[in-house]
């Protein structure tokens, strides 16, 4: 069996929106008509230029290459151009067709991904949610409203959740890590304490960031959330700096978690030696894939440290990290998207029940891709999948940023 064919699909997901502004779907086949499916998360270029980088990274590393030969190729996609170190985009392109390549092994197999990594260590895995508006909220307001947030919460918990993000501290910025304005530790304070009350002892709180703060700006914050003891405190500060994120994990009493903006066993190792994070979250479209996440879980494993999959994409990617939470003993939760269109996608082959997903038993990753309905949705912008904002953290007026991808009126 030899890997033949490839077709990259960019998918844009409906209004609101949640996931991103695109999603890039990879669809590989073999020589003996087997199709597996991958997604890359990757947003450092536009999609166009993405879908050249992936078909380079496929034709000059993988084409007519034995799908089980995993670590063959990804040493050869990481020593490009006499590299051996992590590259974001050629790992980004890299990893989706790697999930495809583990697709295609299991439904050569008629077993589970799972299966062949390890074997199913959980039956269920524990899911958690972003907060994200109800139908009847305010679709601009909600992301300064800790009521707002807080009913959100409480519906979640009424599904079954025993987890939920919320990323209420002010604007992620392209000129780095800065101190936080007051209001903003406040308003990240009225959040926590609002959600609480909603939820009681029935749900961890899991405050998201995405290091957007210098290192005492972090400490500050975090310290001033320490009353309502979050579970983490996402990517306090930004991802290369391992020092000053130990720094910040010394300093707030709070389990601090990064990893989706991180790629392969070399930058999660340095996060772990460094003990700068207790939670690792890597987005498997753009980690390594589920092979190099698997030795990452083992490395952690070490350190006592365990992990969350980041999920702020497609379903496809949400399949490899069920996968790779299978098989893992130091699974600690699953991001979860819960929209129409991720259904639909994946045509209801994987459902959330109760706050917990049950891994699928069927081959491969376990999902139907109606390939139809990505291609009818085609992305026809300019945008990036995520986007930081030009302007720096307002002092004066407050902050009211709504992500990376804000919500799309339907």
């Amino acid at each position: 069996m030899k890997l033949q064919g490839l077709d990259v699909i960019i998918t844009a997901p409906p209004a609101p929106g949640w996931g991103g502004r695109y999603w890039i779907l990879v669809k590989v086949t073999t020589d003996t008509g087997i199709t597996g499916w991958g997604e890359c998360y990757a947003s450092s270029i536009g999609p166009q230029a993405m879908t050249h980088v992936i078909r380079d990274v496929f034709e000059r590393h993988m084409l007519g290459e034995n799908p089980e030969n995993i670590e063959l190729m990804f040493r050869r996609a990481y020593s490009s151009g006499f590299t051996q170190r992590p590259d974001l985009t050629v790992m980004g392109a890299f990893s989706g067709l790697e999930i495809a390549c583990w697709d295609v092994l299991g439904k050569d197999r008629n077993r589970p991904v799972h299966a062949l990594i390890g074997g199913r260590m959980n039956e269920r895995i524990r899911a958690y949610t972003y907060l994200y508006p109800l139908p009847h909220q305010d679709l601009d307001a909600f992301w300064t409203s800790p009521e707002l947030a807080a009913e959100s919460a409480a519906e979640m918990v009424r599904r079954g959740y025993t987890a939920v993000k919320f990323d209420p501290a002010g604007p992620y910025t392209m000129r780095g890590g800065h101190m936080p304005a007051m209001s903003d530790i406040s308003m990240s304070v009225a959040f926590c304490k609002a959600i609480r009350e909603a939820v009681g002892d029935k749900a961890d709180l899991l405050f998201g960031t995405h290091g957007q703060f210098n290192t005492a700006g972090a400490i500050r914050l975090g310290q001033a959330l320490e009353p309502y003891s979050p579970l983490w405190f996402e990517e306090p500060t930004p991802p290369d700096n391992i020092e000053d994120m130990a720094r910040v994990a010394r300093n707030v009493r709070i389990p601090v978690a990064t990893g989706e903006r991180m790629t392969t066993k070399t930058e999660f190792g340095a996060v772990l030696r460094a003990e700068a994070a207790e939670i690792l979250q890597p987005a498997l479209g753009r980690a390594g894939g589920i092979w190099e996440m698997k030795k990452v879980a083992a490395i952690a494993e070490l350190f006592n440290a365990q992990m969350a999959p980041h999920l702020y994409a497609g379903p496809i990617e949400w399949a490899a990290n069920i996968q790779l939470a299978a098989s893992i003993p130091n699974i600690l939760l699953l991001e979860t998207i819960e929209t129409p269109f991720h259904d639909a996608l994946i045509k209801g082959t994987i459902q959330v029940e109760n706050g917990y997903v049950t891994p699928p038993d069927a081959p491969g990753l376990g999902i139907e891709v109606d390939e139809d309905l990505a291609r009818a949705h085609p992305y026809l912008d300019s945008g990036l999948h995520l986007e930081m904002q030009d302007a720096p953290c307002d002092y004066v007026n407050g902050n009211a940023f709504q992500g990376g991808a804000p919500a799309k009126e339907g």
